[in-house]
């Protein structure tokens, strides 16, 4: 019998082994992944979050008190209000629609709030509630109008910022302000900190680990569904980094008065909508009516009822932002809801990452895109400068993120990924 000859300079690797790496999964250094990543449009959060540390450091550069506990602790507590009206948005826009009313809507719930509590005597607790539901009904109303009758978002919503707007006025009456209890549960809202240093550090651990953890869990299930998975040195790098930074965070705020409880609730509402949208057949159901109606339809998706609930979300989210920015100054006012609040919360959700073309976005969007707003306005702020100057640079970030919206975009469809 014969017997095959091998070179004794040539290893016998054992059987089932391939000689060659599996295809997309050969080894890269990070370097090399950014730049695929760049080419391919699949940035993500890395725009912003350098656009953020830019702006950081040029106003720190400026004033040295920029970056003090106290003015990043106020910092924490102002990006609440926006945020929460810029989430709700996230819902809209993910559709490649938009919501011109979340202003009026959020100026509409705080004075609906005060009126009921203050000049009623209703118990603050069912007065929030009904403030809230009141957010839902009109985000369902508007969107019936998108879904059923066909008219188009922007007129719907244009026609909300008005009409909700003169509601407000009408319900505040002549007085035009009503100043809310400074020891009631919504001045709490903003006014309440959770003092023990263990509460900061603690969220900070939790957040971390719920990272890992839920990092880890997704690769798991790629793996066993035999698609594409970051590697583990990635997402330990990545916890790494998001340690560092949490615990930072943590740091500063127990150097002021300790952790917000407006921060806290804000966070809760991010973590809780970003499962919504990536773990439940809902938010499924949302990201493929963005990409598209027509498939969509034809998959049996029920289109009108998914985009009422969007709106539904987008009211109810804009109701809760407004009781919080009536909470930062106890009380509701004719300006409630008017003048760049609804410009920002847009922008906020647009800097953040998400696409205006639809069908990409996060929750987390609005946290690192009000960031952005939030410092500028700050800085601005401490540096004495005319407000004109925080709409020119708050403008030109946002004129910045739609473009690397749009070549993010194109990039993708070159690469068929759109």
């Amino acid at each position: 019998m014969s017997r095959t000859w091998t070179s004794p300079l040539r290893k016998r690797r054992p059987a089932g082994r391939d000689e060659r790496p599996p295809p997309g999964r050969a080894r890269q250094n990070p370097l090399d992944m950014l730049k695929r990543r760049f080419h391919s449009g699949e940035l993500g959060s890395v725009p912003v979050a350098l656009g953020l540390l830019v702006v950081w450091i040029i106003f720190a550069a400026l004033n040295e008190n920029f970056l003090s506990p106290r003015n990043l602790s106020n910092l924490s507590v102002d990006i609440v209000g926006i945020g929460m009206i810029s989430t709700g948005v996230i819902f809209v826009l993910l559709l490649g629609e938009i919501d011109l009313s979340v202003g009026s809507v959020s100026g509409l719930a705080a004075a609906g709030f005060a009126v009921l509590n203050v000049n009623h005597g209703v118990p603050e607790g069912l007065a929030l509630l009904l403030a809230v539901v009141a957010g839902t009904v009109i985000g369902a109303v508007q969107g019936f109008f998108f879904a059923k009758v066909g008219v188009p978002a922007f007129v719907v919503t244009l026609a909300g910022l008005l009409g909700w707007n003169g509601l407000m006025l009408y319900i505040l009456g002549s007085s035009g302000t009503i100043n809310l209890d400074d020891k009631g549960l919504v001045a709490m809202l903003t006014n309440y900190y959770f003092t023990n240093v263990a509460a900061a550090y603690g969220l900070a651990a939790l957040g971390t680990a719920g990272y890992f953890l839920a990092s880890y869990q997704d690769v798991r299930r790629r793996k066993a569904a035999g698609v594409p998975a970051r590697p583990l040195r990635e997402i330990v790098l990545r916890t790494g980094v998001l340690a560092v930074i949490c615990l930072a965070a943590a740091a500063v705020l127990n150097e002021f008065h300790g952790l917000p409880l407006a921060l806290l609730i804000f966070l809760v509402f991010l973590v809780g909508l970003d499962q919504v949208l990536r773990r439940t057949p809902y938010g499924r159901m949302v990201f493929a009516l963005g990409g598209s109606v027509e498939a969509s339809r034809r998959t049996g998706l029920n289109v009108d009822l998914v985009r009422i609930s969007v709106f539904m979300v987008s009211g109810t989210m804009a109701a809760i932002g407004g009781l919080f920015l009536a909470s930062r100054v106890t009380s509701a006012t004719q300006t409630s809801g008017s003048g760049n609040l609804l410009m920002d919360a847009i922008a906020a959700a647009v800097i953040g990452g998400t696409s205006m073309f639809g069908g990409r976005g996060r929750t987390w969007s609005a946290l690192l895109g009000v960031l952005v707003i939030q410092s500028i306005a700050s800085g601005v702020a401490l540096m004495g400068i005319q407000t004109a100057a925080q709409f020119m640079i708050t403008g030109g970030v946002l004129l910045v993120a739609v473009v690397i919206d749009s070549l993010s975009r194109r990039a993708q469809k070159a690469h068929g990924r759109v």
